[in-house]
């Protein structure tokens, strides 16, 4: 997998790097803390320019975000609250708390964009309940990329920084990201623990 995203952005340059970024929104194994930091060693090498490969990595991003927001969106809301009315029982969910969350989407649904693509384990998936709420277009991307270019900003200079040592940051970046991962499954078991409890009384 190395050897092609290497062979990908020698051969493809800044398009490549767009194309693989992409691609990772969809195929995991692709992984961006691989990436962006050889993209930046690229960089170092004086072989690319720091803000074209940054730029580069948050168009692929954003372009994988957007298909993502666009298949929340052909879901929708309805679909979601007769899926919730159907089978939410288990999460103590229901279509009225579908049109609770869109609501509170609404109001904060700007932070949870931006501050999401900062976040490792849900940067991807942050795009589907932005779809399912139907924020607007324009805002999404706005937030969307602005998040994206700060984390792809710190992988690129990671990786520049780095230098032919640049896959210690998949190592540090997995390990962080592994613990995020973790605590969100917790968090996300006591929501449901709590919710099943209220639904009870």
């Amino acid at each position: 997998m190395l050897d092609w995203i290497i062979n990908t952005i020698s051969s493809m340059g800044y398009l490549g790097i767009a194309l693989l970024m992409l691609l990772e929104n969809f195929f995991p194994p692709v992984s961006e803390e691989i990436i962006m930091p050889l993209a930046g060693f690229a960089v170092q090498r004086g072989e690319l320019s720091f803000p074209l490969v940054v730029l580069a990595g948050a168009t692929g991003t954003v372009g994988g975000a957007l298909l993502w927001y666009r298949l929340g969106r052909l879901v929708g809301e309805r679909h979601t609250r007769k899926w919730a009315d159907k089978h939410g029982k288990w999460l103590g969910l229901s279509g009225e708390d579908v049109g609770k969350s869109k609501r509170w989407f609404n109001r904060h649904g700007k932070n949870v964009v931006f501050f999401g693509r900062l976040v490792p384990g849900i940067r991807t998936y942050i795009s589907l309940p932005a779809g399912f709420e139907e924020m607007s277009l324009t805002p999404f991307i706005i937030y969307s990329a602005s998040g994206t270019l700060i984390w792809v900003g710190c992988l690129t200079y990671a990786g520049y920084a780095l230098g032919q040592n640049f896959q210690l940051v998949e190592r540090y970046f997995g390990s962080i990201s592994l613990v995020v991962l973790v605590v969100s499954v917790v968090g996300i078991g006591i929501w449901v623990i709590r919710r099943r409890r209220k639904k009870k009384q």
